[in-house]
């Protein structure tokens, strides 16, 4: 999608037709993942590792995957205007990069966006594409009388969006709303070795009998790629576990948080839920369900050379390394040591493997060091209050802590300025584990912190 001038300024605030045409989709067909149980220290997996830049491609890639992959940052860089690409009329960003940079390349990053509505005027540099970052996006709902969760469906759902291409259609987070909360942009580094773990690999992860407290659950759902194959998957990215596929992830983030209509979400998103704002908010001869993310011919069928946007976005996700590890020092020896002991791995767990992998060679069968069982757990007070997905308003999904060192601040919601802080705020299934972290010497907390900031 090539992306020349937006028609209007805005003011910036705080279907497919069936299984078998949905299967002939290459990035469909590769979202698929085996569901066979995991090959627990097979003697062929291989142990990922990465010691170069944050946003790296993955090792071992072929030319032509490596191909895939700048072109895919290059669309992920892209900023996306109201004509010809169909930003709006209510959205986050206007680029998926700008939220995701973490960490800094310079003492002086820079995003700037578009100037007076030229896309051309956007500004990105000493930034990681692909990374988190502070930004935040708000979530609301309010509970009914019987103590369920309401999402405000009516109101336009959970996500209330900072920006509109129009004044008549900014949103604004309804009065009836109990319940705001904030949500972080999540890293998106070594994605598809998540999404190439087999579902029973997470399921074992559950605790049947608690364990210090920790039980956790498996996601169980359909998103919005796999709800066509007819069978439900184990959801892994997003806080609440929400997507089980990096293509499905790419969909909904293009519509909710820059709202543009793909093959996947194809109707337009409504201010506050007002079906009359969004009409009047499109610009001539577009409608709600006008798909603006095509191919790049749009005449002949999506493939290998014939893509459309989330199919690039799904190349650069998948196709991304994992943070780079640092070499462990003495203390941060020790504190991985003590990392175990005090058992802050019966939810964040140090590794995992992946299975066969349709997407690539370079996926399968490796041992990822991710550092998360990418389970729901009951965090207690530590959560948004937001049901989403699979997950109640109390559960969150353990973040994997690979690359931690490079996404202050930290938890869900940015609560924590420091490493130290987020431990203490774990509350929940976490209690137990929390309070043997707490009764720690003051060296022994810091030899567990240097160890985080080396993974």
């Amino acid at each position: 999608m090539t992306s020349k001038r937006l028609t209007i300024k805005f003011p910036c605030s705080p279907g497919i037709a069936g299984l078998a045409a949905l299967l002939s989709l290459p990035s469909v067909a590769n979202a698929q993942r085996p569901n066979h149980p995991p090959a627990i220290n097979s003697p062929n997996a291989v142990t990922i590792t990465t010691t170069g830049q944050f946003g790296s491609p993955l090792p071992g890639l072929t030319a032509a995957e490596l191909t895939n992959f700048a072109t895919g940052q290059a669309q992920f860089e892209t900023f996306d205007a109201i004509t010809p690409d169909g930003l709006g009329p209510i959205f986050n960003a206007q680029a998926c990069v700008a939220c995701h940079t973490q960490p800094n390349t310079s003492t002086n990053p820079v995003i700037t966006p578009p100037v007076g509505g030229n896309v051309a005027t956007a500004v990105v540099s000493g930034i990681t594409p692909g990374g988190a970052s502070a930004i935040m996006e708000i979530r609301a709902g309010k509970l009914n009388p019987n103590g369920s969760f309401n999402p405000l469906t009516n109101e336009d759902g959970t996500l209330f969006h900072l920006a509109s291409v129009s004044p008549g259609s900014q949103e604004t987070v309804p009065p009836d709303a109990t319940i705001v909360a904030h949500r972080k942009t999540t890293p998106l580094f070594g994605a598809g070795l998540i999404e190439a773990i087999p579902d029973a690999a997470i399921e074992a992860n559950v605790h049947r009998t608690p364990v210090d407290g920790v039980t956790g659950r498996a996601a169980i759902l359909s998103d919005a790629v796999t709800k066509a194959i007819g069978t439900n998957f184990v959801g892994r990215f997003g806080w609440k576990c929400q997507e089980s596929t990096v293509l499905a992830f790419a969909g909904d983030a293009y519509l909710n948080e820059m709202g543009i209509t793909n093959r996947f979400f194809t109707t337009d998103l409504a201010p506050d839920g007002n079906e009359a704002a969004l009409v009047a908010a499109e610009p001539a001869g577009i409608t709600p369900t006008t798909l603006q993310d095509l191919p790049t011919n749009p005449a002949l069928p999506e493939g290998p050379t014939n893509k459309d946007d989330i199919a690039r976005f799904t190349d650069f996700m998948q196709l991304l390394a994992p943070p780079p590890t640092v070499p462990l020092s003495p203390q941060a020896a020790e504190g991985q040591q003590l990392f175990t002991s005090i058992d802050c791995v019966a939810c964040h767990k140090p590794t995992m493997q992946t299975g066969p992998s349709t997407v690539s060679p370079a996926l399968a069968f490796k041992t990822v060091h991710l550092f998360s069982d990418l389970l729901l757990h009951n965090m207690g007070s530590l959560n948004d209050g937001i049901a989403q997905a699979d997950a109640q308003p109390t559960e969150l999904r353990t973040a994997p802590l690979w690359g931690l060192r490079a996404r202050a601040p930290y938890l869900h919601d940015g609560r924590a300025s420091t490493i130290l802080r987020a431990i203490l705020f774990h509350d929940g299934e976490a209690l137990t584990i929390r309070n043997r972290f707490a009764n720690l010497s003051a060296s022994q907390q810091q030899a567990i912190i240097a160890f985080l900031e080396s993974i």
